[in-house]
């Protein structure tokens, strides 16, 4: 990196095609007679299919085909699976409600598809759709965390007990409670993390073609793990060799662990491409999207923070119901029972802790990751803890925070959880952001706010985010062509976070050869394998891979310039693509090595692993002002000081960690999917009930980042970034807020803090005062 790293980096090479209409995305994509499909889907929250008349949706104008869950089962076709690697309270193991590509007897959340029609045009596929009569039969359903598990509640699923599929403790419940019961302060919150609608600038979309005479199906999608999506398509549902499925995926508007995994949609479209022989296709209109694509967070927690008399946290005490709908998708489970509690310590050496969370479904569409995936869940709550612990024993929310991070002579540092931070130097980046946000200044921008009407509230967090998603191997693959270009071939997926500049940079400046002497080429499963891009692996481990297979082709390289030169290959130095011989001018070009091998072309594999995670890190601090009048929060001041480690491109990094706020702003300020707790119609199903923070609803965002703590699991340095920013907004936004509304007596607010529910509370703080 010694080129373009460190301050600087390449022109974005996405930027030319993306911004000048020349980006490729599926829907963008037709194929010869092609025809389209449409979804028939319930309008109840739990119901019996008794029948399912599609004789006029047949006849209908256009219409090729009328598919129920019953015509997929005759034919073998198989449901789409979740990992059961989790158990019940009782011990028993995990169960949930098979994820049916069409509904087989029964539907249990407003949206679930339950008939599929295939016209030659998707207006005709539309039209017929509203020709197929179900009878339901309605049956009792539950949309309420709190009501799903008490006792006599509807049943989901009648063997997940109390409609808790899985269950999930860590720690020592004995050592706890010791704790708690010496413990001179103890802060308590009973907190929501709201459900959001992933809102993807591009809704979801699929071709799928279908070859008779090979019997392969092809897939063009976008996906961010199309390796993933290729397995469970080929063997959990069609029931096909692997070798009989290709993916393809070419530009994604926006992933964020929403288009990770394999959807019942895309299997139907698969399923209808090979029964007629033709390629079919299917694009979700946005009120589909908010019905059918998976959503996020949705979490009760009641947590409890135990202190000595100086301020010193003794234990953490965490009891959270997660919803995860209806149906599993593949890391449905796995998000809040998992991943969650990696971090719930935060940057805090937190001696004991006793985490008990429960995955519980509801009648409700599919939770599934979205970005941050449990990190934000469990940095919001720890957080929150933190402050109110402050108000609790009156000692300043810094100096709480300060005394009770983790140094960083105990780098590494193996928290309550078993999770090992390598690196990090929590107080360093809590003293340069204070430094940057004015943090001693704010009392003189109150004042004059006060001045204005308007309270003025100043909020801090300081996160930690677990990154790579437990993969840490990656394979990439070096084409060096005779004519003079080089192609990288890597399974992780770009999808708006600048993978091909990244990997691109990494290549040019270890081999020394121009940026636009190369490509990078992702989602093909024929031509690439792997993990694919989630969980911010994408850098720390595939653009390791991509280095250091820069360093084998030069390896390689070096072996055949020293045959070519008849030079030992001690003698050769090698330097922008060209190896000479040592105090000679006698020299051959790395492409003149690749034309003279077999076909002109040079192939170097490498595979490569990295140790464990990254531990990205740091310190937000945001400044609001509210009218009480109208309960309106504005943002008016936003900074942030990231441990990234080294940043091989600084600014994507910035727009990584800026999206990434933008997003936890959303959910703190605007977001909140909401269904009526007796239909489990989703109220907010349309952005005329869904609130989304604009460009507007942003200042200026101060966001820097500090490379002085390498990241020490990878040959980068790199930490991931991708979710950083939403893992440390909401809190930061929250505290503000709460800061804001504190001297009127607010002591909780839940997100989102609307207007309505700002000005609701400081009424009901009022109230309280005159009554009291």
């Amino acid at each position: 990196m010694s080129r373009f790293g460190g301050n600087q980096g390449i022109l974005r090479v996405e930027d030319q095609r993306l911004l000048t209409g020349q980006g490729r995305f599926t829907d963008d994509l037709s194929l010869p007679n092609q025809c389209w499909m449409a979804f028939v889907r319930s309008p109840h929250a739990h119901a019996r299919l008794n029948a399912i008349d599609v004789d006029a949706a047949r006849q209908a104008a256009g219409v090729l085909a009328v598919y129920t869950g019953a015509d997929l089962s005759a034919d073998g076709i198989g449901h789409l699976v979740y990992p059961p690697i989790f158990k019940q309270p009782d011990g028993s193991p995990m169960s949930a409600p098979p994820r049916q590509a069409l509904a087989v007897g029964t539907v249990r959340y407003v949206g679930h598809a339950v008939a599929a029609v295939v016209a030659e045009t998707r207006e005709a596929a539309l039209d017929a759709a509203e020709a197929v009569l179900v009878d339901y039969e309605n049956l009792p359903a539950v949309i309420d965390l709190k009501a799903a598990i008490a006792s006599g509640s509807p049943a989901v699923w009648p063997e997940a007990k109390n409609n808790v599929a899985a269950e999930q403790r860590f720690g020592d419940a004995g050592i706890v409670d010791k704790a708690f019961a010496a413990a001179a302060h103890v802060a308590a919150i009973d907190i929501v993390n709201n459900r959001l609608v992933v809102n993807a600038l591009e809704p979801r979309a699929v071709l799928a073609d279908f070859d008779a005479g090979s019997g392969r199906y092809t897939l063009h999608m976008g996906t961010q793990n199309p390796t993933a999506v290729r397995q469970m398509l080929a063997e959990a549902v069609l029931k096909v060799p692997l070798e009989q499925v290709r993916v393809i995926v070419r530009d994604i508007g926006g992933g964020f662990g929403m288009k990770s995994h394999l959807y019942p949609e895309d299997a139907v479209v698969a399923y209808a491409a090979g029964k007629l022989k033709r390629p079919v296709k299917w694009r979700a209109d946005r009120s589909e999207e908010f019905l059918a694509a998976t959503q996020a967070r949705d979490h009760l927690t009641h947590a409890e923070l135990a202190l000595d008399a100086d301020g010193k946290i003794l234990a953490l005490r965490v009891d959270t119901l997660a919803n995860v709908g209806a149906v599993l998708a593949p890391s449905s489970a796995v998000v809040p029972l998992m991943l969650g509690p990696k971090v719930v310590t935060g940057v805090y050496h937190v001696p004991a802790v006793d985490i008990r969370t429960r995955a519980v479904l509801t009648n409700t569409g599919t939770v599934a990751p979205y970005r941050g995936a449990g990190r934000p869940e469990a940095i919001y709550l720890i957080e929150r803890l933190m402050d109110a612990a402050a108000v609790e024993s009156g000692i300043d929310r810094v100096a709480l925070r300060r005394r009770n991070l983790i140094v960083s002579t105990a780098m590494p540092y193996t928290n309550a959880l078993g999770e090992k931070y390598d690196t990090g130097k929590f107080e360093h980046f809590l003293d340069r952001a204070l430094q940057r946000a004015d943090w001693n200044g704010f009392a003189a921008r109150k004042a004059q706010s006060q001045a204005r009407g308007l309270l003025r509230g100043l909020g801090l967090s300081m996160y930690i985010e677990w990154t790579g998603a437990m993969q840490f191997t990656e394979k990439v693959e070096y084409h060096i062509s005779g004519n003079g270009h080089v192609t990288v071939f890597s399974a992780t997926q770009a999808m708006g976070q600048g993978l091909e500049t990244t990997y691109t940079q990494l290549a040019a400046d270890r081999l020394g050869i121009a940026p636009d002497r190369i490509s990078v080429v992702q989602g093909d499963t024929d031509k690439v394998q792997g993990f694919g891009s989630m969980g911010s692996r994408s850098l720390f481990a595939g653009g390791s891979a991509v280095m250091i297979g820069a360093e084998k082709v030069i390896e390689r390289g070096r072996t055949l310039a020293g045959e070519a030169l008849e030079a030992a290959e001690a003698d050769l130095a090698y330097e922008d693509g060209r190896f000479t011989i040592v105090g000679t001018d006698k020299a051959i070009d790395l492409f003149e090595i690749a034309a003279r091998q077999n076909g002109g072309l040079l192939v170097v594999e490498h595979t490569n692993t990295v140790p464990g995670s990254s531990w990205p890190n740091g310190c937000h601090i945001c400044e609001v002002e509210i009218d009480p009048e109208t309960g309106r929060t504005e943002i008016v001041r936003y900074t942030t000081m990231d441990d990234v480690g080294i940043a091989v491109h600084p600014q994507i990094v910035r727009g990584q960690v800026q999206g990434g706020i933008a997003q936890g702003v959303g959910q703190a300020l605007f977001e909140h999917a909401i269904f009526d707790r007796d239909s489990g119609q989703l109220v907010t199903g349309s952005f005329m009930d869904y609130g989304m923070p604009r460009a507007d609803d942003f200042p200026s965002i101060d966001n820097d980042f500090d490379q002085s703590v390498p990241c020490a699991t990878n040959p980068l340095g790199s930490k991931g970034v991708g979710e950083s920013g939403t893992v440390g907004a909401t809190p930061t936004v929250m505290s503000a807020v709460l800061d804001a509304l504190r001297p009127l007596g607010v002591r909780h607010i839940d997100m989102p803090a609307t207007p309505a529910a700002v000005w609701q509370a400081i009424e009901a703080a009022r109230t309280a005062q005159v009554r009291g």
